[in-house]
């Protein structure tokens, strides 16, 4: 059967689809869930969440369902920032604090808690999936997951980083093409060398590793499923095509923007963060391109426009919001998870109907 596979098998889902696991609010529980029943693997996108916060999402999705799910964890270094140039990262951005009526006061630089933490919550919940963003935990806490019979999956954006995801013993990678939306997963190779499209990308990473490849960037229905199972991919990970979804926490002016945007107006930035991304170009990406040299690097940038972010979602005022989408938007539609899915299903069925 074409939707049976060692990764299906491995994950225990009945068909070859991954919702991405967007962080930020997208991945609600309502979404996460909706894709498990619908035989697909649904993921918390859980790089902004307390710990308190993920350990209630898990359980409300456990509520929704019954079928597997999982988690993604960023890996992230500590940043290596002066004051001075927090504070003139903070002063860079005094417009848009301005024109929101903002207070000018210096936000909190607060640590997350340990990844330790958030993996004992992933293992003591029996969260069956764990993935990771942005880097390699150390091994001890890959064999800590699997050694309690969960699935750990990597993300490379080159063949070195998939190749580096399997040396550290993970069961899986995503391959992320650079037509994905949201942050690139780079963690080896420079932002230049992580560039690379998913369809050049996905069979060469197929040729060197020997763990299931998950394709992702671009692929936003049956077709595309279909075209990355034929260059070796045991899976597809999509992402933006379920922002515009009923279920989808995306603000309302996130996903009008989406449904309004063509395949042209995407730009990797990265302002709002100071971590590359994928998001729909406005007053904020335009205002910030020339301002490399004062922008903090990750996760410090991220705090300094967390409230900036917050108040134009708040507003609706989409020119100020990190509008991450990949470079499918044409394709967005206002629809149902069960609805989406039954048809990404169907189409690939079809595609895939006595290949092997």
């Amino acid at each position: 059967m074409w939707n049976q596979n060692r990764l299906t098998t491995l994950l225990t889902i009945k068909y070859p689809i991954i919702q991405a696991p967007m962080a930020g609010g997208p991945t609600t529980p309502e979404l996460v869930s909706a894709v498990s029943n619908c035989g697909g693997l649904g993921m918390v996108g859980a790089g902004y969440l307390s710990v308190e916060q993920l350990k209630s999402q898990i359980r409300l999705i456990k509520e929704r369902t019954r079928s597997p799910f999982g988690v993604n964890l960023f890996v992230v270094e500590p940043p290596v920032v002066t004051e001075q140039a927090i504070e003139e990262s903070f002063e860079e951005l005094r417009y848009f604090r301005d024109k929101l009526d903002m207070s000018d006061d210096l936000p909190p630089m607060e640590d997350s808690s340990p990844l330790e933490e958030y993996i004992h919550i992933i293992a003591e919940e029996e969260v069956p999936v764990c993935s990771f963003t942005f880097g390699i935990p150390p091994k001890p806490l890959i064999s800590y997951l699997k050694e309690r019979g969960i699935v750990v999956i990597g993300t490379a954006t080159s063949v070195r980083e998939a190749i580096a995801v399997e040396e550290a013993g993970m069961d899986a990678v995503v391959v992320q093409g650079s037509e994905a939306g949201g942050h690139r997963g780079t963690f080896l190779s420079s932002e230049g060398e992580g560039m690379v499209g998913t369809m050049a990308l996905v069979p060469q990473v197929v040729d060197h590793v020997t763990i299931p490849v998950i394709a992702s960037g671009g692929i936003m229905d049956g077709r595309g499923c279909a075209a990355a199972y034929m260059l070796g991919a045991e899976a597809s990970q999509l992402g933006t095509v379920f922002l515009t979804t009923h279920e989808s926490g995306a603000p309302d002016p996130h996903k009008k923007a989406i449904l309004e945007a063509t395949e042209v107006d995407t730009v990797i930035t990265n302002a709002f963060s100071g971590k590359h991304a994928r998001g729909i170009r406005n007053t904020f990406t335009h205002r910030m391109k020339d301002k490399q040299h004062h922008i903090a690097p990750y996760p410090i940038q991220n705090r300094l426009t967390k409230l900036i972010r917050k108040e134009a979602a708040k507003r609706g005022e989409a020119q100020f919001m990190s509008l991450w989408a990949g470079q499918g938007t044409r394709l967005n539609q206002v629809i149902r998870v069960r609805e989406l899915m039954g048809g990404i299903v169907e189409d690939m069925g079809k595609r895939l109907n006595g290949v092997k």
